[in-house]
C-alpha cells in the first residue's frame, strides 16, 4: 500500500511539473507586434475600475483606446486620479496568457507622452504597481489566461457591467 501511494504521488508530481512547463512554453516563438504611438484619450469617458479599498487613487480606462492586437495583447490607456486632484495616464499592454503588463509610455503634466525607456513585462500578481492592470484583467480584459474576447467591444461591455455592479455596493 505505501509503495502504491508513493507511485501515485510521484505520477501526480510529474504531471503537475509537466503542466507548469507547458504553460511557460506555450509559444516560445511569440513576438510582440510593433507598438503604435499612444492613442488620444479623454478623461470624460473613462470606465472606472473597482479597486481595493486601501487604494485612494481611482483608476479608469478610456474605452476608445482599448484594442486587442493580433499577438493576443490588450492595449489601453489607463488614467489614475489621486484624491488631491493629480491625474496621470499610462499607455499599457496586458498579456493575459502570462499574467503580465507592460507600460509603454506615461502622459506628463505638460500634455505630452514620454516613452518608457526599455519597457519590461512585469507580473500582475504580487506587484503593487500593477494593481490597476490586475483589476482590469479580472474585471473584463482577460478570461483566465486568454483575452476576454476577440473584440474590444465585448471587453468594454464587461468592464461597464463590472463598474455598474461596483457602484451598487
Amino acid at each position: 500500500m505505501p509503495i502504491e501511494r508513493a507511485l501515485v504521488a510521484a505520477v501526480l508530481l510529474l504531471l503537475g511539473a509537466a503542466a507548469s512547463a507547458q504553460l511557460v512554453a506555450l509559444d516560445p516563438d511569440w513576438k510582440e507586434t510593433e507598438v503604435p504611438p499612444p492613442p488620444v484619450f479623454r478623461t470624460d469617458r473613462l470606465i472606472k475600475l473597482e479597486m481595493p479599498r486601501y487604494l485612494a487613487t481611482q483608476f479608469g480606462v478610456d474605452p476608445q483606446t482599448l484594442q486587442i492586437t493580433p499577438d493576443g495583447l490588450v492595449r489601453y490607456v489607463m488614467v489614475a486620479s489621486s484624491p488631491g486632484g493629480t491625474t496621470q495616464a499610462m499607455y499599457e499592454g496586458l498579456r493575459c496568457l502570462t499574467g503580465e503588463v507592460k507600460t509603454y509610455a506615461r502622459f506628463g503634466s505638460d500634455g505630452t507622452w514620454s516613452p518608457v525607456r526599455d519597457p519590461q513585462w512585469r507580473a500582475l500578481s504580487g506587484n503593487q504597481a500593477s494593481a490597476h492592470a490586475l483589476a482590469l484583467a479580472r474585471q473584463g480584459a482577460c478570461d483566465g489566461r486568454a483575452a476576454a474576447s476577440a473584440s474590444a467591444a465585448a471587453i468594454i461591455r464587461k468592464l461597464k457591467a463590472a463598474a455598474s455592479e461596483g457602484s451598487v455596493h
